[in-house]
């Protein structure tokens, strides 16, 4: 008796539901789409209260020691720097000075420090390196370099090691009202802590001279201090010990103090008149989706709400709270909320609807800030040096016209400032209690990274799954079309079914190769002096699809075989396959540099890379179905090409009648400026991506 066949052992439940969730790609795909953008819209809701993580920090806990005195001398310090706008000689000069008269004065160490105008131009080479490395350095004893005015508090219960920077931009040569208030804040707090004994850090007052640009000004000074740069003599390349107005060399070089623990840029500008009180607007984000630690935000809203009676706003998406299908969804969630508070007392799902659509406004703001990224004011500087800070911009009404207000302001401003240093001034460490990775829905409500990776998550999911059964697929049915080949006595059986995917995985290669080349291009055509954007704007797309066609000629050979003839048709599903694969390791490499880059870039992405189908297929088809999946397919790569999209979403902003053809370079222009990581990710897995589902909707079937 034969013996019996043993029996096959069965696979794992994770390789079974594995298996399912390939075989079932459809639905698993619509499924996770739809529950992604869902998630996504459901963010608002889910929003948590902020809470301050590091017990040490304390605020409020002490009594603001900021006295009237303090106010009178600051508004005599302000009143002096406005004067200096309408006298004959250089304001330029004379403010600085000024500055640093007042610093001493008050018992502290003051230095000057030079430095040029920044050169914004795309050098491949330096692109993730700080923004402000094209600086004009062979030009620099021109009279064009700004002068940068610095002031330190020595801590009396500190060791030197750690310090706090207060920053203020002023434009040298013509000061506003608004700039001429926050020098005045940062005076009546430096005024105040060169006589306080509880003071455990260093305080660094940097007046920036922003007459090139707050943001280049605090660079170059930050540069200068971690990094200093010297010239044959060893001296300090930007260094300026004389003073700007009577050239009286000072003792010190260029003065430093510890490593930084947290940042303040104030600033003043003037509200509407219809605000009933003064409004405080804070700045996070920084380059490349970075934010600083959530105690820091926390801390400053808390005293600004409880201490002193300001409204802390942060930026919304205007358009968004007009929007008619906005106000439909939080009706939807509103009636949800309500029908499960009806069920259960403890189920804590609801929010009104000028909430959600107030918390969804903010929400896309600060998604789309951190996705740009740019920095949204000049802290977002200290963060290429792992500072945390921030920009608190008091907005308040027609300053200049009521007599006291301008001494409430600094009253206001500067017990503000006070109870922000007592509360830094009291860590033992830096920030790391609280969250680094974080949307903001309001200034008091946050959506932590936890949660808001959950839509990415599930817009992402379906790409490995559909890919592999798209490869199983294709390998089945042309692996039964080889063998009925190979059967064929006037054939010889020559098949190489495992090796048939290189050749769309060659021309993946070559597109993503080729959105390399596309990065580069813009750094020649900036060599172009005076060039108009439209025509940097066309040139770049000309040369663009000239070194695909090159690229292809070179690189791009056929694959053929003896019998490929008979199996053309399914190597449309090879090449899907592989750009999905390309498409989901892009998106998840991406979601490490910049999070909100990766998001909103797998909302455009994933509809268009799983629905991308031969058109020749629906077009011999020919139901409604078929229609309908080819318009689609229209339309998504309509909307989903780079400049389109721009396009779309400045007239959702402004409106298409503000929109210019060039206005696409000028912002593909800053962000190679800025460095961010979204012209890289636009370039180099967006566009070939569209590239190839392009080719897959005119592939020959």
């Amino acid at each position: 008796m034969a013996d019996a066949e043993p029996a096959k052992a069965k696979p794992r439940p994770i390789i079974r539901l594995g298996l399912f969730l390939i075989s079932h790609s459809f639905i698993v795909s619509v499924a996770c789409c739809a529950a992604g953008v869902f998630a996504l819209l459901l963010l608002p809701v889910l929003a948590k209260n902020t809470y301050i993580s590091e017990n040490a920090l304390m605020p409020g806990s002490a009594s603001p020691m900021m006295s009237n005195d303090d106010v009178s001398r600051a508004r005599m310090f302000v009143n002096k720097v406005v004067s200096f706008d309408f006298k004959t000689d250089s304001s330029s000069i004379g403010i600085q000075d000024l500055v640093a008269q007042h610093i001493t004065d008050l018992g502290g160490e003051v230095n000057f420090h030079k430095f040029l105008p920044q050169v914004n131009k795309f050098n491949p080479l330096h692109f993730f390196s700080s923004p402000d490395q094209g600086i004009a350095q062979e030009n620099y004893t021109c009279s064009s370099y700004g002068i940068n005015t610095v002031g330190f508090i020595r801590a009396p219960r500190g060791d030197g090691k750690e310090a706090i920077v207060l920053v203020t931009p002023y434009n040298s040569v013509k000061t506003s009202m608004g700039e001429a208030l926050s020098l005045g804040i940062a005076y009546s707090i430096f005024s105040l802590l060169t006589r306080v004994t509880w003071l455990a850090k260093d305080i660094i007052w940097l007046a920036a001279d922003s007459q090139h640009g707050e943001y280049a000004a605090v660079a170059a000074w930050l540069r200068e201090y971690h990094t200093p740069s010297f010239d044959g003599s060893g001296r300090s390349l930007f260094e300026s010990n004389a003073s700007p107005t009577t050239g009286r060399k000072r003792p010190n070089d260029f003065l430093r103090a510890g490593t930084m623990a947290a940042a303040l840029v104030i600033k003043v500008t003037d509200g509407s008149e219809k605000a009933e009180r003064d409004v405080l607007n804070l700045y996070a984000e920084a380059s490349n989706g970075q934010m600083p630690n959530l105690d820091l935000i926390n801390v400053v809203n808390y005293l600004a709400v409880n201490g002193q009676r300001l409204r802390v706003k942060v930026e919304k998406l205007g358009p968004l709270l007009d929007s008619w299908w906005l106000r439909s969804l939080a009706e939807l969630f509103h009636k949800l909320g309500t029908v499960a508070r009806s069920l259960n007392p403890q189920w804590n799902f609801g929010i009104s609807v000028a909430e959600y659509i107030e918390g969804t406004a903010t929400l896309a703001s600060s998604l789309y800030n951190q996705a740009l990224g740019v920095p949204t004011g000049p802290h977002g500087v200290f963060r290429d040096y792992q500072v945390d800070a921030i920009t608190m911009e008091i907005s308040t009404k027609r300053v200049a016209n009521y007599k006291n207000r301008p001494n409430e302001l600094l009253l206001q401003g500067g017990r503000l400032v006070e109870g922000v240093i007592r509360s830094v001034n009291n860590l033992l460490e830096k920030f790391h209690q609280s969250f680094f990775l974080y949307l903001l829905t309001s200034p008091n409500k946050f959506v932590s990274v936890g949660v808001y990776m959950i839509p990415f998550a599930l817009l992402v999911a379906p790409l490995p799954m559909v890919a592999a059964s798209l490869f199983a697929d294709s390998t089945r049915r042309i692996s039964g079309m080889e063998t009925k080949v190979a059967s064929s006595p006037d054939i010889p059986a020559i098949t190489f079914r495992s090796w048939r995917w290189l050749h769309a995985a060659k021309t993946v290669f070559i597109v993503h190769f080729w959105g390399a080349v596309v990065t580069l291009l813009p750094h020649f055509l900036s060599l172009v002096q005076d060039s108009p954007p439209l025509t940097n704007l066309l040139s770049w797309i000309i040369l663009s699809a000239f070194t695909l066609l090159i690229l292809q000629a070179i690189l791009g050979s056929s694959f053929s075989l003896l019998h490929m003839n008979r199996t053309q048709g399914m190597e449309w599903t090879l090449l899907k396959s592989v750009t999905i694969a390309a498409a989901c390791t892009g998106l998840c490499i991406m979601s490490v540099i910049n999070f909100a880059t990766a998001e909103l870039g797998a909302l455009m992405l994933v509809p268009m890379c799983l629905m991308a189908r031969p058109l020749m297929l629906d077009a011999k088809a020919k139901t409604l179905k078929s229609f309908i999946r080819a318009a689609c397919n229209v339309v998504l790569i309509f909307l989903v090409f780079p400049p389109v999209a721009y396009y779309l979403w400045k007239g959702a902003l402004v409106g298409l009648d503000n929109a210019r053809v060039g206005d696409f370079w000028n912002w593909v222009e800053s962000l190679w400026t800025w460095n961010s990581a979204t012209y890289i990710y636009m370039c180099m897995v967006h566009l070939p991506c569209w590239v190839l589902c392009v080719h897959t909707l005119v592939y020959p079937c």
